[in-house]
């Protein structure tokens, strides 16, 4: 069932004494075959689970480099239904590799929570980040998710305090988002020491892993963060590959330096070993 695909992955790494690379992407971006070649690239160059991302008008959480990402994937037409498509694509070939779906809750709404639940379970996607849709206001969602196991991945961030921790935990499954950063995705970069208290708080809150993302861009970073975390999200890095391929035309370019951004990463990652 999806929510155990990502419970093995975080045990698999446990069994390795490592965090685990989380990589995000724009599905559509720069177009759905290259955004498939990219899920690929990820996948072999060490990306643990993938974050898909499903392309929205209104990104209040993105900053510049996702909220461009969107754009041009929506100039492409590509909507929520080709994300999941995208999806089953990559599961017809790979059944263990988590899928996470992360947009906002418009699109879902529309489609109907059951309805989508049930696509999404027959795609073969293990969870969703919806970043607009707070605790309070998720219950069918998380009705719909129930018949399929699907996972309510929940956001915090350095402001959430012990109390809001308790209701985020509520509910959620897979695992928790920690927001490095005060701010939109791609900004500035966060403080490891900084966080590291709010990050144990929320591992000892849930009960769920803790994955830290915003911020995180090199491999630097990266293994900073695996040092406080159970693992660790990159997304604005690997989406500008997909700007850059776009406007050189040369797609084919997305998936190479999204690889070897995964490569770098991972590596990073795995040179940091947790008890």
């Amino acid at each position: 069932m999806p929510t155990s695909r990502i419970t093995d992955t975080f045990a698999r790494a446990r069994g390795e004494s490592r965090a685990v690379l989380v990589s995000y992407l724009m599905a559509g971006d720069p177009d759905l075959e290259t955004s498939y070649a990219a899920m690929c690239a990820l996948r072999d160059n060490g990306a643990d689970i993938i974050e898909l991302g499903a392309p929205f008008t209104d990104p209040m959480a993105d900053g510049a480099s996702i909220q461009k990402a969107g754009l041009r994937a929506l100039a492409h037409h590509t909507t929520l239904a080709d994300t999941l498509k995208l999806a089953a694509r990559f599961r017809e070939d790979d059944q263990i590799t988590p899928i996470i779906v992360m947009g906002y809750a418009n699109p879902v709404f529309r489609m109907g929570y059951v309805e989508f639940a049930k696509a999404a379970y027959q795609a073969g996607v293990d969870g969703t980040i919806l970043v607009d849709l707070p605790p309070e206001e998720d219950g069918e969602l998380r009705e719909a998710y129930a018949q399929y196991d699907l996972s309510v991945i929940r956001l915090a961030t350095p402001t959430t305090h012990e109390n809001r921790m308790k209701k985020v935990a509520e509910g959620a499954s897979g695992f928790l988002y920690f927001v490095a950063v005060t701010g939109v995705t791609g900004a500035g970069s966060a403080d490891p020491q900084a966080i590291a208290g709010n990050i144990e708080m929320a591992k000892r809150v849930s009960g769920l892993p803790v994955c830290v993302g915003f911020g995180v861009k090199t491999g630097v970073q990266a293994a900073e963060m695996a040092k406080i975390a159970d693992g660790v999200v990159v997304g604005s890095a690997f989406v500008d590959h997909a700007e850059k391929a776009h406007e050189s035309g040369d797609f084919a370019g997305a998936p190479r330096g999204m690889g070897a951004l995964a490569k770098e990463l991972s590596s990073a990652i795995r040179t940091i070993t947790k008890p």
